[in-house]
């Protein structure tokens, strides 16, 4: 193992020993399914489920901080900034980092979204205090060196490349900015050229500093595991790394706001020597926290979500246009996007695009029928089932829903409130949001009369 700067020494008695709380928040059956959360002294919220059947466990740590976080100047510095922290510690080098898990056939990576980050480790269930000892090194110990923010320039260089060569990923980037303009939810997580190029580890270094404190911080831990274990073992990490500054600091709350997306109409068109054309049609949505979320997720998988689904039978199965074509909805704390995506020839993006058009007017004023909307209840209460049916999905739904709602729902209750959903609760949010004239951003090797007539799919 390599050194790499002196050790921080440890906070004193008193303040590492302060009281922390535990409670249950949903009591499992036979302990199967028990989740708790304990909040240490200086804002640390660690929550678990306990899961006994399997031999594995998914450790995670989820930041309060995400690309809508960043400054015109910063964008991409979250993206950038999990990146460095693969890169060495106070105790570990990189490849201490990663050989510590590939020798026990650990699983470890990172992601970045626009309102958070997420650093996690999945492991045989014995070892589970490496897991923790090495993704809590990384997030309290990390060194930000400008050697290795140089390094790391050029893969980061490489995957915005990367992106950028894949349309059907990069035409949901330019949607967003469609949607968003140059705000923060509008810009590219990865950031671009000029601005990962002009990142320095000054800068990136105070951004860690600035959101990467234990406040900011949650733990999320699922499998084969004993609560009250986790938490020592984190507390102890965490204390080894002098990161509890302050006994007294209590977590931040859920994010909040009262942004309104007025982005209607708007065309945006890139212009790439392409065999497909890839499309995405669509309009403002809903908050994460909106009551209405429910029934917007049933239409959205009888609108696009399956191969029954209105989209899916009328583009591909009936006339062959797409191989793919989905609708999605993406969610932020205070607002939202409804999208259509569709991937075809160039010759035929007019005719795909009237076509989404044309079944999202249908919708917004006739509705679906109750056949549909029964059929989209049931095939979303199993794909929420069986997306979590590992421990990695756990993790995921435990650390998100406290980050980013504060509380916790269990498998039953969010499979009752999907069945709850009415027709006439569908119906109404269906005017509301597929009522809205659309936006549309494409991607492809378009002539200029297919470009001027593309406006006429949002008119």
């Amino acid at each position: 193992m390599t050194s790499r700067s002196p050790k921080v020494t440890a906070r004193s008695s008193s303040e590492a020993r302060a009281v922390a709380r535990t409670q249950t928040l949903i009591k499992g059956r036979n302990g199967i399914g028990t989740v708790r959360k304990t909040t240490l002294p200086g804002g640390l919220r660690i929550v678990t489920e306990t899961l006994p059947s399997v031999r594995s466990a998914t450790f995670g740590i989820w930041a309060h901080v995400g690309s809508r976080d960043e400054t015109p100047a910063l964008n991409g510095a979250t993206h950038y900034l999990e990146h460095l922290l693969f890169k060495g510690t106070r105790t570990r080098s990189a490849l201490d980092i990663s050989a510590a898990l590939d020798a026990v056939g650990g699983e470890m990576n990172a992601f970045t979204a626009k309102e958070y980050t997420c650093y996690y480790a999945r492991v045989l269930d014995t070892d589970l205090p490496l897991a923790i000892d090495v993704v809590c090194d990384m997030l309290t110990g990390s060194l930000i060196m400008e050697e290795d923010v140089d390094i790391e320039r050029g893969a980061i260089l490489e995957e915005i490349a990367m992106t950028e060569d894949d349309p059907g990923d990069c035409v949901h980037d330019l949607f967003a900015h469609t949607m968003f303009g140059n705000n923060a939810l509008g810009r590219p997580v990865l950031g671009t050229v000029d601005t990962v190029n002009a990142l320095g580890a000054d800068r990136i270094r105070r951004f860690y500093k600035k959101h990467y404190d234990p406040t900011h911080l949650v733990v999320a831990c699922a499998g084969n595991i004993d609560h009250d274990k986790v938490v020592r073992q984190v507390r102890a990490a965490f204390e080894k790394a002098g990161a509890f500054k302050n006994p007294d600091a209590q977590p931040i709350a859920p994010r909040d706001g009262s942004r309104t997306i007025r982005t209607f109409g708007k065309v945006e068109l890139l212009g790439r020597k392409t065999e497909q054309a890839h499309v995405v049609l669509g309009m403002p949505g809903l908050a994460r926290t909106d009551d209405r979320r429910w029934a917007m997720g049933v239409l959205n998988t009888a609108l696009g979500g399956g191969m029954s689904s209105r989209l899916f039978q009328e583009v591909r199965e009936k006339r062959g246009l797409a191989y793919s074509v989905y609708s999605y909805t993406s969610g932020f704390a205070d607002c939202g996007l409804f999208g259509v995506y569709a991937g075809c020839r160039p010759s035929q993006v007019h005719d795909v695009l009237k076509i989404c058009r044309d079944e999202l007017d249908h919708v917004a004023a006739n509705g679906l029928t109750d056949d549909e909307i029964a059929r989209a209840v049931g095939q979303l209460r199993g794909s929420t089932v069986l997306g979590l049916e590992d421990t990695g999905a756990l993790m995921n739904r435990i650390g998100k829903s406290e980050l980013c709602w504060g509380e916790q729902m269990s498998v039953d209750d969010m499979l009752d409130r999907i069945a709850a959903v009415t027709p006439d609760e569908v119906r109404a949010v269906a005017r509301d949001i597929l009522g809205q004239r659309p936006s549309l951003s494409v991607i492809g090797p378009l002539k200029d009369k297919q470009a001027a007539r593309l406006h006429d799919a949002v008119a």
